[in-house]
């Protein structure tokens, strides 16, 4: 990914940032310019991540695995959109963060015609301790003729160098035309310290989340509306190694067991290894 920042003015910035690879694929993700006239409020507007949930919401050099979980891949993948966010932030007796926005539905691409249904989004972060966050998100999408809505609920705390954390997102679909969906992650990472030249810390990770039956909301052929993403669990492994600065620089090796219900093959168990530099 490349991407470029600024300021136009004290109060104005602005955004462009670009995957050169998404599996194949250049693709455009964030074009925007933010408006922070205070401490409490923000306004932006443009091509931008819809402000849903935790792993969702992380860039790729901020994850903790190689790979997102369910519900911020399955569920909550590629949340991006034309339109404009409100955040407004209090910082007294218990801060939060309250975003709300509303976007196009169209996504990233598809910007030619003028939209009669909109995508809307709500998000609450509240701070009751230091180093302790609960989030509650709502986010309703139409992306062919069908509505969907999804409820979310987070949370993650770092007790010194541990780092526990969990989400869970409820998606329903207009008219009962699919099941519910439910998607669980929990995953815990711990920091060991290292101090050495070239290698600041080693953190185990462990993760279990797991999902049932997905639908996109698309319909098929038959104008029925099939299962695009089957339910499982997967428990995933792994270690990280953190190199020194300046780069951000990080080696994640994870492996990934997965388990279907009975009948099902599975043939998606991976060892990853992954390199990253952000610069």
């Amino acid at each position: 990914r490349f991407s470029i920042n600024g300021n136009f003015s004290p109060i104005t910035s602005y955004k462009a940032e670009i995957d050169l690879s998404d599996e194949g694929v250049t693709k455009m993700l964030d074009a925007y310019v933010r408006m922070e006239p205070t401490d409490w409020f923000i306004f932006t507007i443009g091509q931008q991540k819809i402000p849903f949930g935790t792993d969702n919401l992380r860039s790729p050099h901020l994850l903790y695995f190689a790979n997102r979980s369910f519900v911020g891949k399955q569920l909550a993948s590629g949340l991006r959109d034309v339109g404009a966010t409100v955040l407004l932030r209090n910082i007294k007796t218990v801060p939060f963060d309250f975003q709300a926005g509303i976007y196009n539905g169209d996504g990233l691409y598809n910007q030619q015609d003028w939209q009669n249904s909109m995508n809307y989004a709500f998000r609450l972060e509240v701070f009751p301790v230091k180093n302790m966050e609960i989030s509650l998100n709502y986010n309703s999408i139409k992306p062919e003729t069908i509505r969907m809505n999804l409820f979310d609920v987070g949370a993650y705390i770092d007790i010194e160098n541990l780092h526990v954390e969990g989400e869970y997102i409820y998606k329903t679909y207009e008219n009962g035309v699919f099941p519910a969906t439910q998607s669980l992650s929990t995953f815990a990472a711990y920091d060991i310290w290292m101090n050495q030249p070239f290698l600041q810390k080693i953190t185990p990770l462990l993760r279990f989340d797991q999902m049932t039956d997905n639908n996109k909301g698309m319909p098929d052929e038959n104008n029925s509306y099939p299962v695009n993403d089957i339910a499982g669990k997967r428990l995933t492994g792994g270690v990280t190694f953190s190199l020194a600065k300046p780069f951000l620089n990080d080696i994640r090796l994870n492996y990934e067991k997965y388990f279907y219900a009975e009948g099902v093959e599975n043939k998606d168990d991976k060892l990853v290894l992954e390199f990253v530099v952000r610069f």
